[in-house]
């Protein structure tokens, strides 16, 4: 017998709430593989593959529109968006190995009482910026799990009040 789960279970499994769920389900993105007698979405292994692919892009920074594109589209294989994730993961590594490299550099260079030429700042200066736009990206979409994740409390809660008036 096929594992199937419910959505609130999948929001658990995977950490998204269940406002992006419901979200993606309404834009087409990613919608349920069957619905129990009770009208629950239900999802299942294939559709667990699907919501992999999906943040996978949505990693690598694409819109929900040209996710939807490529995931509908067929332009990729699940294998290539983990690939592209690899690649993009190793690019991510190999920046802040240089970023670790050039503050090693300076800072030995100043244990040494060596001079620090504008140049040696320079570079760091721009692998530290690179290295930052990385880590506010994060930051962003950290905070828009948060704000779904109120907008998720929020909503239970008008729904306890409704049905309490």
């Amino acid at each position: 017998m096929k594992q199937l789960w419910k959505v609130g279970d999948l929001a658990k499994l995977t950490g998204l709430t269940l406002r992006t769920l419901r979200f993606y389900d309404q834009i087409g993105l990613f919608s349920p593989s069957a619905h129990s007698d009770s009208g629950h979405r239900l999802y299942n292994q294939a559709d667990l593959s699907r919501l992999q692919q999906i943040l996978s892009l949505k990693e690598l920074g694409l819109s929900l529109e040209e996710i939807k594109s490529v995931v509908t589209g067929g332009h990729f294989s699940p294998l290539q968006i983990v690939s592209l994730q690899i690649a993009r993961l190793k690019e991510t590594i190999q920046m802040q190995q240089k970023l670790l490299a050039g503050l090693e550099s300076v800072s030995e260079l100043m244990l040494l009482k060596q001079p620090v030429t504008v140049e040696d700042f320079t570079k760091l200066l721009e692998m530290m910026k690179k290295s930052q736009e990385k880590v506010i990206l994060e930051r962003w979409m950290n905070w828009e799990h948060r704000l779904d994740q109120l907008g998720d409390l929020l909503d239970k809660n008008t729904d306890e009040s409704n049905q309490g008036s």
